[in-house]
């Protein structure tokens, strides 16, 4: 093989390189505005087509139809992206969740990988492979760029969002230019002076991007619609940002497309409860553990909370921990993202006499069961990991739920928060796998469910019903109630006082047998029945959260 074959074939594999960190990338910078799981729905068969098309578009009849310095292109689109997807980010509202991010990556990044993979393929072209046979001669370049392509993907994608914020470089925002200017370093042109245009626009107006200049162009944004950006920062479990309303008088914590929690920070004059008003009433349900009674737990409802425990797995805001806090229970806090925590910590008010540990649940829980109960056991446990638009898979598995039990106390309580489209199936399966490792449960809806009209026949459009769902259960098979609640439960807190008390009951029964999720359970590796709702659950998630705060706020990430 000469010296310019290997260096053509060295190019070639720079570009796919480049080319498949920027499908992570792209998919990272349309979180924010779409959400995870509604950016990823059309992401992969488009690739796989620009791919296709561009291999295509290499044969003689069709390439005599390109410029021949098509190459020089690619480093100018890229540099240009960020511009072109903070006014395609501006039409969300519109576009919706499902074709917002395909039109995005149709009119960005897209084009980047027809441009990279059809400049790749010419530059294998000079490979000769005749001595391995026809098919090989053929195929060859084709099958080992696309291996080449979807190994780097795979890498780049765990690698990314593993380590994303751990350094300057690791943002969206910033691995967008570092992808253009390794573009421009691998194809120089005369056309990159055209790329100061775009340059300009995101050094100066491009609020995805977190320099001084455009902090202050992002809080004019939103200042205009009663909003004010506290803090932001990327982390691993996505976009992290504390917003408060100027108007209404609350404050959020967003992760991507979806909020963690908030709470109200105007009240009337006088009015001092011990702890901050939830602007979401669910979380003050969950600390209706320590209401829970069985005729086995009654006569030790004496013992002083200041002699209890609680495990916390995820953080949020921090409204439930603090309560538990206040009332003396010694608190463990699991939550994997650091972030969430500090930013918690520091505009949240959670108190800072807690256990806390950053790590992943599924770890903290196989780490904890090997240890044994006489280290990890706890009275009162709170599973509150809903984020994103849908549930974290793997957390509602009956093996991590038969982990949680095994720490829980003979006699102790577990809340857990399932929030989505309740007439799915999969909110079903999820209320079926716990129902089959907590013998003893009741279902609470945060509201009282809605009059739907009836449907006319099975295959009329099923009408969504998204509200969150508490299941309070207990080890032993064993009716139990919830005792009244005192003002000392409310912590001085209207919205404790007037929502911690679980009114909307559901039917435990009628989750057996029903539909899709009739008999089945969610099991570790064999998730793939709740992974097939997800994308609807999730889009569903995204109009939510649009009806919550302004499609601006969304946008001006």
């Amino acid at each position: 093989m000469s010296a310019a074959t290997i260096q053509a074939v060295g190019m070639a594999g720079q570009l796919l390189f480049l080319a498949a960190i920027s499908a992570t990338v792209s998919q990272l910078t349309l979180s924010p505005v779409y959400g995870s799981i509604p950016a990823s729905i059309h992401h992969r068969r488009v690739t796989m087509a620009a791919a296709l098309l561009a291999w295509t578009a290499t044969n003689h009849r069709i390439r005599r139809y390109l410029p021949e310095n098509i190459p020089n292109f690619i480093p100018l689109l890229a540099f240009s992206i960020p511009t072109l997807q903070f006014f395609l980010f501006q039409w969300s509202g519109q576009a919706g969740a499902v074709y917002g991010p395909l039109i995005t990556e149709l009119l960005t990044y897209v084009p980047l990988i027809f441009l990279s993979v059809y400049s790749a393929a010419i530059l294998l072209e000079s490979i000769d492979l005749s001595h391995y046979g026809e098919t090989i001669e053929i195929a060859g370049p084709s099958l080992a760029s696309y291996t080449l392509f979807s190994a780097i993907q795979a890498f780049s994608m765990s690698f990314i969002r593993q380590n994303i914020g751990a350094s300057p470089i690791l943002r969206r925002s910033v691995l967008q230019f570092v992808i253009a200017t390794s573009y421009a370093l691998l194809l120089p042109s005369k056309l990159l002076v055209v790329s100061v245009l775009p340059l300009l626009h995101s050094a100066s107006l491009n609020v995805h991007i977190s320099l001084q200049q455009t902090n202050l162009v992002l809080n004019a944004t939103l200042l205009r619609h009663n909003y004010s950006l506290v803090e932001r920062q990327e982390s691993l479990t996505g976009y992290i940002s504390v917003l408060d309303n100027l108007k209404d008088g609350f404050r959020v914590m967003r992760c991507d497309h979806s909020l963690l929690g908030g709470e109200w920070t105007l009240s009337p004059k006088g009015y001092v409860p011990r702890v901050k008003e939830p602007i979401y009433s669910v979380f003050a349900m969950l600390e209706a553990v320590r209401l829970v009674e069985t005729e086995s737990t009654k006569n030790k409802l004496t013992v002083e909370d200041s002699q209890r425990n609680a495990l916390v797995i995820g953080l949020g805001i921090g409204t439930t921990p603090s309560a538990l806090i206040a009332h003396g229970i010694d608190t463990t806090i699991v939550e994997i993202d650091p972030v969430v925590h500090d930013f918690a910590t520091r505009y949240f008010s959670l108190p800072k006499n807690h256990t806390a540990i950053i790590e992943d649940a599924m770890n903290f829980v196989s780490r904890a069961q090997d240890v044994g109960p006489e280290h990890y056991s706890y009275d009162y446990i709170i599973h509150d990991v809903f984020t994103g638009g849908v549930e974290p898979v793997e957390l509602f598995t009956q093996e991590f739920l038969q982990g949680l039990s095994a720490l829980l106390e003979p006699d102790g309580v577990i809340a857990i928060n399932y929030g989505g489209d309740v007439s799915l199936p999969s909110a079903y399966l999820v209320f079926r796998t716990v129902l089959s490792v907590f013998p003893s449960c009741r279902i609470f809806r945060e509201s009282a469910a809605p009059s739907f009209p009836r449907q006319a026949s099975d295959t009329a459009p099923r009408t969504k019903d998204f509200t969150n769902v508490v299941l309070f259960c207990i080890k032993t098979p064993r009716k139990f109630t919830f005792r009244d609640v005192t003002e000392a439960d409310c912590l001085g807190s209207q919205a404790r006082r007037y929502h911690m008390y679980p009114q909307h009951e559901i039917n435990a029964g009628q989750f057996e047998g029903l539909g899709e999720a009739s008999g089945k359970l969610l099991k570790k590796g064999q998730t793939q029945d709740l992974d097939k709702w997800q994308k609807e659950t999730a889009v569903g998630h995204w109009g939510v959260m649009r009806g919550v705060l302004p499609d601006v706020v969304w946008e001006n990430w």
